[in-house]
């Protein structure tokens, strides 16, 4: 069982890595879409391309009174919804293989 376990931790690591890389991308994505940045610019059109298709499948899904909220609520949900991932998953997963490593699952 130490095998999944180490498996578990190394996915846990990874998927880690990726949630905090992405957490990243929205605050720059956050940050570009606050100034007047050049929208040809590839940095900008590589952020928007890789926050617009969650957050608008997630704006889809609000009510229509929260949709056109001053705040982009759709992104705050997408901001939260990683932290969650980042906090609950991850841990989860790293806790699971720590007690399929002891024996205790």
């Amino acid at each position: 069982m130490f095998v999944l376990a180490n498996v578990l931790i190394g996915l846990a690591q990874v998927l880690g890595m990726a949630l905090q890389l992405y957490l990243y991308i929205l605050f720059g994505a956050a940050i570009v879409s606050w100034v007047n940045a050049d929208p040809y610019n590839p940095i900008v059109r590589f952020l928007r391309a890789a926050v617009e298709p969650p957050r608008r499948a997630i704006w889809r899904l609000l009510p229509d009174s929260l949709r056109y909220f001053p705040l982009d609520i759709a992104f705050l949900v997408l901001l939260g919804l990683v932290i969650f991932a980042q906090h609950a998953v991850v841990q989860t997963l790293v806790d699971f293989a720590l007690r399929l490593r002891q024996g205790g699952a």
